[in-house]
Parts: structure tokens; sequence; C-alpha cells
């Protein structure tokens, strides 16, 4: 009997500890946060006005998100661009994870009206930026943390 109930315990940890190593064995990481790095050059003479707006507008709602939950962090980096259309500013958004951006736009519409008025002024004031600086691109990054 005694034989019996230790190869049946033998089994179980056996078994137990098969499965907890297969789990940790499945991935070195798990998923982290998202970030969203928009890449900007700032058009000629127009950089301080630029920075002016990004320390005013820009961080009220990046402020305003950040207390609501909606974003985790965000920031702001200069930088020398490597061509003559290459960025000069970088502004990086952090998100939580990938579930986020299911709603992002529904929960950003109200800071936008909040801010603006309206969403149709959100639009202008969105395209009389392009006067201070151009868009030359976006990259979505994710975070793996090793385990």
């Amino acid at each position: 009997m005694k034989k019996t109930v230790l190869l049946l315990l033998a089994a179980i940890l056996t078994i137990s500890s098969s499965v907890t190593r297969a789990a940790e064995e499945d991935h070195a990481y798990t998923m982290g946060p998202v970030i969203i790095l928009s890449y900007i050059r700032t058009q000629p003479g127009m950089f301080e006005e630029y920075m002016r707006y990004l320390s005013t507008t820009y961080k009220r709602i990046m402020e305003e998100a950040k207390k609501q939950g909606i974003i985790v962090d965000y920031a702001v980096y200069q930088t020398l661009p490597r061509d003559a259309q290459g960025a000069d500013l970088i502004l990086s958004v952090k998100y939580k994870n990938m579930a986020v951006f299911d709603d992002l736009q529904s929960r950003m519409d109200p800071l936008a009206k909040q801010l603006f008025g309206s969403l149709p002024k959100a639009a202008t004031a969105s395209a009389d930026r392009e006067k201070l600086r151009k868009d030359v691109g976006s990259q979505q990054i994710r975070q793996l943390i090793l385990k």
C-alpha cells in the first residue's frame, strides 16, 4: 500500500513539474507596454513655436489622458536628423497594452472637444500645425519583458 501511494505521489509530482516547466518554457518574456513614436520635422524657423504648442496644448491633452489612465506616459525628444527630410523631434506616447487601442478614439474625443470645443475645430487645429511641422513617419513598438 505504501509503495502504491509513493508511486502515485511521485507520478503526480513528475506531471506537475513537467506542466510548470512547459508553461515557463513557452516564452522567455511577457508582452509589455506599447509605445507609439511620431517622427516630426519642424518647419524652418518654427522649432520654438512648435515647442510652445507642445508645452501648452499638447501637454494639457497628454496630462489629462494620463490622469484618466488612457496613456501611461509621454515624452518629447530632440534628435539630429539623418538627412534633409529627417525628424528633429520624436514624440512618444506609452500605452499599457494593445487593448487600449480598441476604444482609444472614443476615450480621446471628449478630451479634444474639451480643449478645442468640437471635433471639427480640433481637426482644423491639427491642420494648422502643419505650418509648424511635418509628420515624417511613425512607429509602433512593444516592450518585451524578459522573465
